[in-house]
């Protein structure tokens, strides 16, 4: 199911309508979002039913708010990326409550972000950047009819996959499994991701971090690739081995390299990486808070609509699979 498809969910899992409460604060344009889906928005007490919870920081103080509140049946969380609730999402103690994320909400200005890594790339700005004077040769690549890997299959991939189509480029998708995704080429699965990486040009990473996903790109995978490709991870950090990715920019292996995203986050000063000319990092800042607000206002809007019985539910995530 596309990330942002909206799920019926069966009239015995649906969560008991009642007050949302807004955690650990409640900002206007959030509330104003919970009440214009029809919701009431209350504080956490005996009447709640609902939460939406805008810290990542705090992520371990839900656990401890879901436990201590058993009425509570759905959960919305801020951002599409999970992780950080994974042991929430795990725990045995919590086994009915809905939980619903951001995902796909963001996909716009992420994948806006990915096109721009990869043009910097493909043109050598990086090394442009750094100049100091009118030298060197011409250097730099075109995407158009370059060959594309995109692993991950998600709402950021897929409109990456619209940005791509003026450039025609090949596009092959690594997923789960071998559902059709509109505007590749090539759909295969996970386990066949090495057998499409000698052939890419560029390669990025949009997929969900889940231990199954932990160091999916290292040294064997980069290996894999051509000298002449590039490596965008726009995902999470810690899908990509930091050290492997380090030896092989400093050996040559890779073209370049762009990251939103690292392992450890930030990206420590001192760190290789900074001084790598073939690679560009950006600080997380793939979607900003003025880009971002208003999506997950949306988003609540649409899910408290949802809770409150006039709507299916948007970004339900998958407890099993852990995203």
């Amino acid at each position: 199911m596309l990330a942002t498809e909206a799920s019926e969910i069966p009239a015995d899992r649906r969560p008991e309508p009642g007050e949302v409460a807004i955690l650990p604060s409640a900002p206007d344009d959030m509330v104003s979002a919970v009440r214009a889906g029809g919701g009431i928005v209350g504080a956490l007490g005996a009447a709640t039913r609902g939460i939406v919870w805008l810290s990542y920081e705090r992520a371990g103080d839900l656990a401890q708010i879901l436990r201590t509140n058993p009425q509570v049946g759905w959960v919305q969380l801020p951002w599409a990326g999970v992780d950080g609730f994974a042991a929430t999402l795990a725990s045995d103690e919590l086994p009915d409550r809905l939980f619903t994320s951001a995902k796909g909400a963001y996909a716009q200005p992420v994948a806006e972000h990915a096109l721009t890594l990869s043009l910097a790339l493909l043109r050598e700005i990086p090394n442009r950047v750094r100049a100091t004077r009118w030298t060197g040769e011409k250097a730099g690549r075109s995407l158009y009819r370059a060959n594309v890997v995109i692993i991950g299959a998600g709402g950021i991939a897929r409109e990456l996959i619209s940005l791509l189509a003026p450039f025609s480029a090949e596009i092959t998708v690594v997923r789960r499994s071998v559902e059709n995704v509109p505007g590749a080429a090539r759909v295969v699965r996970s386990e066949q991701m090495c057998e499409v990486l000698p052939e890419a040009d560029l390669v990025v990473l949009a997929a969900a971090l889940t231990a199954g996903t932990r160091h999916l790109v290292g040294e064997k995978e980069l290996a894999l690739m051509k000298p002449t490709a590039y490596l965008v991870n726009i995902a999470r950090g810690a899908l990509v081995d930091t050290a492997a990715l380090t030896d092989a920019l400093a050996d040559g292996q890779l073209a370049g390299a762009a990251l939103d995203v690292t392992d450890p986050e930030p990206l420590p000063d001192g760190h290789p990486l900074w001084a790598e000319p073939r690679c560009l990092i950006t600080p997380h800042s793939a979607d900003t808070p003025e880009m971002t607000e208003p999506l997950l206002a949306e988003r609540i809007r649409q899910n408290v609509q949802a809770f409150t019985g006039h709507g299916r539910f948007v970004g339900v995530v998958d407890r099993s699979l852990g995203y």
